[in-house]
C-alpha cells in the first residue's frame, strides 16, 4: 500500500501562483508514476499532469501546458505541482495519485492505483 498526503492548496487571485506538494509513504519502491488530477464542482475529475517516477518523463493536460510544472524528489518521495498564471477555471479540488503499472503514457484515472484526499485550490477573478 501507498499513502498520499497533499498540501499547499489555498486561495489566490487570477494570475498568481501556488505550489502543491504530495508526500508518498509506504511501498513507494513499487511506484511507476505519480500525477495530479482535479475536480471542479459539478464536473468529472480530469487529468492535470503526471511524471514517471524513475526517468522523469512528464505529461500535461493541454490547458495547463506552459503554466504548470510537475516535478519529483526521488529521495524524499514527493511530487510537486508548480502552478503559475492561475485562472479562475483552475479552481478545483486537486488530487495526488500514484500508479504501480508501466504504461506508454499516464493521463487516465485507471492508470493510477492510489489517491490522496485532495486539496482545494480557489482562484478568484
Amino acid at each position: 500500500q501507498v499513502q498520499l498526503v497533499e498540501s499547499g492548496g489555498g486561495l489566490v487571485q487570477a494570475g498568481g501562483s501556488l505550489r502543491l506538494s504530495c508526500a508518498a509513504s509506504g511501498r513507494t519502491f513499487s511506484l511507476a508514476a505519480m500525477g495530479w488530477f482535479r475536480q471542479a464542482p459539478g464536473k468529472e475529475r480530469e487529468f492535470v499532469a503526471a511524471i514517471r517516477w524513475g526517468v522523469g518523463n512528464t505529461y500535461y493536460e493541454d490547458s495547463v501546458k506552459g503554466r504548470f510544472t510537475i516535478s519529483r524528489d526521488y529521495a524524499k518521495n514527493t511530487v510537486d505541482l508548480q502552478m503559475n498564471r492561475l485562472k479562475p477555471e483552475d479552481t478545483a479540488v486537486y488530487y495526488c495519485a500514484a500508479g504501480r503499472a508501466y504504461y506508454s503514457e499516464y493521463r487516465r484515472s485507471r492508470e493510477f492505483d492510489y489517491w490522496g484526499q485532495g486539496t482545494q485550490v480557489t482562484v478568484s477573478s
